[in-house]
């Protein structure tokens, strides 16, 4: 199969992480320095477009940790002295009230954001002394928000998710095409693929975010507030896809989230944020309790089983 080779621009790094020198605004520092080290066109596989268990991603076979972890913007101390381990494997989600860190932590653990102590460690290695590129091999990261270069395609804002696979003198191979047509079907975009992203909807759109992240082709996803301005639908339709994801593929996957309720449904683990410290972490059933849910949001309420997912499901009280 002959591909037309796609044209990749060039990025450069930043003290974060690798910044694309491109329209694409995003907050993600998983994206990679293309004049890093090359790799060999001849080693592109066949496309296998029918399924990702046909790519060569090494799912959930990285560990990422922090220690010790402090964290601030500006000489203001968000977090203080954070020790976390995400399951390998899992649907993390970290909960907490507003303003209380927890999209703090999931901007460290992909270094975006350095800590002012204490490290935070991808397979044993503090992750700031990795090369871009090899973090971006192993972690993706979908922001809160992201805009798109005003008329690009959906399939070529997918493709930008195969940058970190590129090098100065690694073309477009059958390989990232495959990864690319794969990521849409599994988002289910592959039918918006001629589609300028600025005329999708919301939910939609964010579907074509997460299909880019995919096409990297990382063991673990960082999805920060993914459900936000999205309605009831789309939003269960995302954590409905992320947890098949988990599933079927065994993505490692760690999400901030703000309904307590879809938390308890969806994630295996559970990490509970106040006032920038962990106060519990477990898994939901036997977890959440409405002492705890008082304590950290202030809100009195009763527990009761969901009769659908047989997780907690949380009954505010009158006030």
């Amino acid at each position: 199969m002959n591909q037309k080779p796609r044209t990749q621009p060039k990025d450069e790094h930043s003290e974060s992480g690798a910044v694309m020198d491109t329209p694409v605004k995003t907050s993600s520092a998983i994206t990679t320095d293309m004049a890093d080290s090359a790799l060999n066109p001849a080693q592109a596989k066949t496309a296998q477009p029918s399924s990702m268990q046909h790519s060569s991603m090494p799912h959930s076979a990285m560990q990422l940790s922090a220690s010790q972890l402090s964290l601030g913007y500006e000489g203001k101390v968000v977090c203080q002295g954070l020790d976390i381990t995400v399951p390998q494997g899992q649907f993390s989600v970290i909960v907490g009230p507003n303003g209380c860190g927890k999209s703090t932590l999931l901007k460290s653990l992909c270094r975006l954001l350095k800590p002012t102590q204490g490290n935070v460690q991808l397979n044993g290695k503090d992750i700031h002394q990795l090369p871009t590129k090899t973090v971006a091999k192993q972690m993706g990261l979908l922001p809160q928000s992201a805009s798109a270069p005003e008329g690009i395609k959906v399939k070529d804002l997918v493709a930008r998710g195969r940058f970190p696979h590129q090098g100065m003198f690694r073309q477009w191979s059958e390989e990232d095409e495959a990864a690319v047509n794969v990521a849409m079907q599994e988002t289910g975009v592959d039918a918006l693929a001629e589609r300028a992203v600025d005329q999708l909807s919301g939910g939609q759109r964010q579907r074509v975010w997460i299909a880019m992240v995919l096409a990297q082709q990382t063991p673990i996803l960082l999805l920060d507030e993914p459900t936000t301005y999205l309605d009831i639908a789309h939003q269960i339709e995302l954590l409905d896809l992320f947890r098949r994801l988990n599933r079927t593929q065994g993505f490692t996957l760690v999400a901030v989230l703000h309904d307590l309720n879809q938390a308890c449904r969806y994630a295996d683990h559970l990490i509970v944020f106040k006032e920038g410290k962990i106060v519990a972490e477990g898994a939901p059933k036997q977890l959440v309790t409405a002492e705890l849910v008082e304590q950290v949001f202030g809100l009195p309420c009763t527990i009761i089983e969901d009769p659908v997912s047989h997780t907690p499901l949380i009954v505010p009280l009158s006030r």
